[in-house]
């Protein structure tokens, strides 16, 4: 048990039956009334985020949960297959349990979050950053920067499809933010 002066960013709670870590808090003293931590929680299951006002000193369940090394090996129709790197033990993991599936390649390094009590997979989390080959764009022509958007779509190599500026051709490199679905900037070779 712990109240809500434990809060801190990244900390798993049970709420409403369900497990959310703290993605935001803020605590907060009214001129009047009681004082009150403000908060942003994210569900481990689901993936929603949530608003939510506890009352200050109210007591919370802390619930344990383990980051694990995997890697990813492929997907089919029964989902996605991982890799425990250490130990080599294989996991298949639901799609609706990755928040970026598009982004994974063969390979890839990423953290599945286990309930600690209970050895349940939660979810899987890749790095924030990824490097990925555009194999389809269209040619930007010179001067067409002056348009309202400067980006125009490109396809890279797991099939999904990211805005990038103008400059970037068929074949370079990107880093593309996982978190925001989004172009980073271009990786020199």
């Amino acid at each position: 048990m712990a109240d809500t002066s434990d809060f801190k960013n990244g900390l798993c709670i049970e709420y409403n039956n369900d497990i959310y870590t703290i993605v935001q808090f803020q605590h907060v003293k009214p001129g009047k009334g009681p004082a009150f931590v403000r908060t942003k929680l994210k569900s481990l299951t689901t993936g929603k985020v949530l608003d939510n006002t506890f009352t200050a000193g109210v007591k919370v369940n802390v619930t344990r949960v383990e980051r694990r090394p995997y890697q990813f090996l492929y997907s089919d129709d029964l989902g996605f297959h991982f890799m425990h790197r250490e130990n080599f033990e294989q996991l298949t993991l639901e799609p609706s349990m990755i928040e970026t599936p598009e982004f994974l390649l063969e390979g890839q390094h990423v953290e599945v979050v286990y309930h600690a009590d209970t050895e349940t997979p939660l979810a899987c989390d890749l790095p924030p950053f990824v490097v990925m080959e555009v194999t389809y764009t269209e040619p930007g022509v010179r001067g067409d920067t002056s348009s309202t958007s400067s980006l125009k779509p490109a396809t890279i190599e797991t099939g999904a499809t990211i805005n990038v500026p103008l400059f970037i051709n068929t074949g370079d490199k990107i880093k593309v933010d996982t978190r925001t679905k989004s172009y980073a900037e271009r990786v020199k070779e």
